[in-house]
């Protein structure tokens, strides 16, 4: 007697019936909406770390009365200090703009003014983290 499960050809599939469940492909990569998600959260904590450590310094550890250019000029006298800061910028900026292009997508709804809402948005933040980051780089008291 032969095994009949040996070297047989393996059994066909069945044919896919109309209107029944249609098969997706699976994408073996991430999508760009995945890393703008992942993004966010990443984004998102090292904010909380940054801005409470930015107020604990500026707000708690000095004195408010003595937060003017002369203390602004000292603590940026290391690059560390400019990198940090440059760092809380660009990561609100970059945090804010991703949330905002999510509401946009959301809430506005013709293909024209999408795209012309997200240029707006997208010039101002441009020129937003342009005039933060020249004003980090060529502050001098």
């Amino acid at each position: 007697m032969s095994d009949p499960g040996r070297g047989a050809a393996p059994p066909e599939a069945p044919a896919p019936v109309p209107g029944g469940p249609v098969e997706v492909p699976v994408r073996s990569g991430r999508s760009p909406e995945t890393w703008t998600w992942l993004f966010m959260r990443v984004s998102g904590v090292a904010l909380v770390v940054l801005s409470l450590l930015h107020f604990a310094l500026t707000h708690i550890f000095n004195d408010v009365v003595e937060t003017n250019s002369a203390f602004v000029s000292r603590r940026w006298e290391n690059p560390l200090w400019r990198f940090f800061d440059w760092s809380l910028l660009a990561l609100a900026l970059a945090h804010g703009l991703n949330g905002l292009r999510w509401i946009i997508d959301d809430y506005v709804r013709t293909p024209v003014a999408r795209r012309l809402v997200k240029i707006s948005v997208f010039g101002l933040a441009g020129a937003l983290f342009s005039a933060g980051t020249l004003t980090i780089v060529l502050f001098r008291a």
